[in-house]
């Protein structure tokens, strides 16, 4: 994101960088009580101390998990469109890709849970990829959608991996519902990866946590963080992450609805400005997502446009999977009058864009 971080965390961090040593350090019982009162106030969730495993951040324990509890050659399930390092994450550990679709009736995506069923019940599929919330589309999934995914997964032997890094980023009034909290099919048959990182733009701090309820799991995925060299923190990922779940709550709901109001004016905008050009609804994460398929041409290359002829970075929609080709996501977690900024140069580029095309076609 494009603001400062909250107070609270700069002034915790430049308390513990005036002790001048920066050695080794140990997670101490304040970071276990910091998570686990976070998530029972905000969420509901009650997460005992023995669930919690450090992590220096989300990808890495993904990777992880998916090194120590799959064999080579299995089949890891994720719903496309979804975040693109998902795949990375799989095929660099030798691991198949098989996707679930999600459907777009043109205005909001939903599960196909015919496409699912049969995808679970493959005996190489072995573990889920859940995007709780989803990431690209913004999409909080809900109690009974989550229910039966645990179900499904339970029935086919099918270990479900959550990243809900996204899980606080919600819009005001709108709550997530951890995969965890579920029922106990959910909770016995499933890791949670979650971070403040994104929450609070801490990601050069490099600190997460990993929340595994079933004790059997909890050992083998312990294993796997220490192998992988992944379970140790720098000298500031402690002190951060304790000083934004014990006092960060008034800065975020302040956060949260800034982020609304900027999903609002960008919505508003392109409506008027640039109505070929759609915001998919949302109401989780600072991102959007944006159907471009009344624009002539492919998305990879109006994203390409748009970065050299204007400067606005967006990512192409290909990326993420789930035949979004023509699609793009955009950051908007930054000052107003830079999203205002943003907006203009994206107008303005895909105007030249599908002048240019009309041109060469």
């Amino acid at each position: 994101m494009d603001f400062l971080v909250a107070p609270e965390i700069q002034r915790a961090i430049t308390q513990r960088a005036a002790h001048g040593i920066f050695g080794y350090t140990e997670v101490p019982g304040d970071w276990y009580r910091a998570i686990s009162s976070w998530w029972a106030q905000r969420h509901g969730l009650q997460i005992p101390r023995e669930w919690i495993l450090y992590c220096t951040g989300v990808v890495p324990a993904i990777s992880s998990a998916i090194r120590k509890l799959t064999t080579p050659g299995e089949k890891v399930l994720v719903q496309t469109p979804v975040y693109n390092i998902f795949y990375n994450c799989i095929r660099n550990n030798g691991r198949q890709v098989v996707e679930n679709r999600l459907v777009y009736d043109g205005g909001r995506y939903h599960i196909d849970f015919t496409d699912l069923q049969q995808k679970l019940a493959d005996p190489q599929t072995t573990m889920m990829l859940l995007c709780n919330p989803h990431n690209p589309i913004g999409k909080i999934w809900d109690r009974t959608e989550l229910e039966e995914i645990g179900a499904l997964c339970r029935r086919h032997h099918v270990l479900v991996l959550a990243d809900e890094i996204h899980c606080d980023l919600t819009d005001p009034g709108q709550n997530y519902t951890p995969f965890a909290a579920v029922s106990n099919d959910c909770r016995q048959n499933s890791i949670t990866c979650v971070a403040p990182t994104k929450t609070f733009n801490l990601a050069g701090l490099q600190t997460s946590a990993v929340l595994v309820p079933s004790g059997a799991l909890r050992h083998r995925v312990e294993r796997a963080l220490g192998t992988d060299e992944i379970a140790e923190p720098n000298t500031f990922a402690i002190t951060a992450a304790v000083a934004v779940y014990t006092s960060g709550g008034p800065w975020l709901e302040a956060l949260r609805s800034y982020l609304y109001q900027n999903k609002q004016m960008a919505a508003a905008y392109l409506k008027k400005e640039l109505p070929q050009v759609q915001v998919v609804p949302s109401t989780a994460t600072y991102l959007l997502w944006l159907d471009c398929r009344q624009v002539r041409g492919s998305g990879a290359d109006l994203a390409d446009h748009l970065r050299q002829k204007t400067g606005l970075y967006l990512s192409g929609g290909a990326q993420f999977g789930g035949g979004s080709e023509q699609f793009l996501r955009m950051n908007i977690a930054c000052p107003r009058a830079q999203l205002y900024a943003g907006l203009q140069r994206l107008k303005r580029g895909v105007l030249a864009y599908e002048a240019w095309w009309s041109e060469q076609f």
